[in-house]
C-alpha cells in the first residue's frame, strides 16, 4: 500500500480558507504564487469567492484531492480587498432587510448570517428553525429586492454557535469559531472516561450540545486507561494486596485500600491479580 501512495501523481495546489475557523480548500495555482499573508480570488461552484491563503504553493498526492480542482483566478489586489470590504457592509444591510421580511411573512425562523459571493452574483441567508419552513414567497420577495440569486440555507444549532461566536465556560473564545474546521463526534462516554461530572449543564457548550473539547484529550485518556488498573481491581503492591478504589489515568496513579488504610501508588508499582474486566470476560464465557 505504501508503494501505491509513493506512486501517486503529485499535484501543485494553494490552500484557501474563506472563514477564520473554516476548512482549507485546495485550488490549482493557475500560474499564481501565494504567500501566507495574501488573499486570493478563486473560482468555486458558487461563483467567484474571496479567501485567505492558508497554505502556500505545495504539492499533494492526487488521491487527497476532491475533483474538480478549480483555479485561483488571481492573488487579491487592493481593489479586490476593497470590494470584499464593501460586500461585508452590504451583508450587514441585507441581514437587516431579511430580518424585516421574515417578520412580515410571519415565518418561525431565526436569521443567523447573510453572505454575498465576491462577485455579488449570489446572496445566501443562513437560518435556524425548529422544523421545515416554506420560504418560497420570502425568496421571491428577497430576489425582487436584491436583484440577485437568493439561497436560504437551514443550519443546525452548532453551526449557529460557530457563526455567532462567544466565550466558553473556560473564559476563552469558542473552539468552533476560532480554530475547529469541522465538528467532531462527541459522546457522553468521553466525559465518563475523563471522570467528569455527567451533569449536562457542566459538560455542554453554549450550543446546548456536548462540548467539543471533550474530544481533545479523549485519545490520551483511552491510552492511559488501558495502562491503569481500573477501580475494583485486586492488586499486589509493595505493602501487600488490596483493592483499587480510585484511578487517575492521566496522573498514572491508583488509590489502594487495605482494610481501613488507603495509600496511593504509581500504577507501575502495582500488579493486577484480578480485575473487573477479567471477571466480566470470564462470566461471559461461562454463560456461553
Amino acid at each position: 500500500m505504501a508503494e501505491n501512495i509513493n506512486e501517486q501523481k503529485m499535484v501543485e495546489v494553494i490552500g484557501i480558507r474563506f472563514k477564520e475557523s473554516g476548512k482549507t480548500y485546495y485550488f490549482s495555482p493557475n500560474g499564481n504564487t501565494a504567500k501566507a499573508t495574501d488573499y486570493a480570488v478563486v473560482e468555486t461552484t458558487r461563483g467567484l469567492e474571496f479567501g485567505k491563503v492558508a497554505c502556500e504553493n505545495k504539492e499533494v498526492p492526487e488521491g487527497e484531492l476532491v475533483p474538480p480542482l478549480r483555479p485561483v483566478v488571481r492573488i487579491a489586489n487592493e481593489q479586490d480587498i476593497k470590494t470584499n470590504e464593501q460586500n461585508k457592509k452590504n451583508e450587514e444591510e441585507a441581514f437587516k432587510v431579511c430580518q424585516a421580511k421574515i417578520a412580515s411573512h410571519k415565518l418561525e425562523m431565526k436569521l443567523v448570517e447573510a453572505e454575498y459571493t465576491f462577485d455579488a452574483s449570489k446572496l445566501t441567508f443562513y437560518f435556524t428553525a425548529d422544523g421545515r419552513i416554506d420560504f418560497r414567497e420570502l425568496v421571491k420577495d428577497l430576489a425582487s429586492t436584491f436583484k440577485t440569486r437568493i439561497e436560504l440555507r437551514q443550519i443546525g444549532i452548532r453551526d449557529e454557535t460557530k457563526f455567532m461566536g462567544g466565550l466558553g465556560i473556560c473564559g476563552r473564545p469558542f473552539c468552533c469559531s476560532t480554530f475547529l474546521p469541522d465538528f467532531c463526534q462527541v459522546s457522553i462516554k468521553m466525559a465518563k472516561e475523563q471522570n467528569l461530572s455527567l451533569n449536562s449543564s457542566k459538560i455542554s457548550g453554549a450550543c446546548g450540545r456536548l462540548m467539543c473539547c471533550l474530544r481533545f484529550e479523549h485519545e490520551s485518556y483511552v491510552q492511559e486507561i488501558k495502562l491503569t488498573p481500573p477501580v475494583g481491581s485486586y492488586v499486589k503492591t509493595p505493602d501487600g494486596n488490596g483493592d483499587v478504589i480510585e484511578a487517575s489515568p492521566i496522573a498514572g496513579t491508583v488509590k489502594v485500600k487495605f482494610g481501613e488504610a488507603v495509600r496511593t501508588y504509581k500504577r507501575d508499582d502495582v500488579k493486577v491479580i484480578n480485575s473487573p474486566k477479567q471477571n466480566q470476560k470470564d462470566s461471559g464465557e461461562n454463560e456461553e
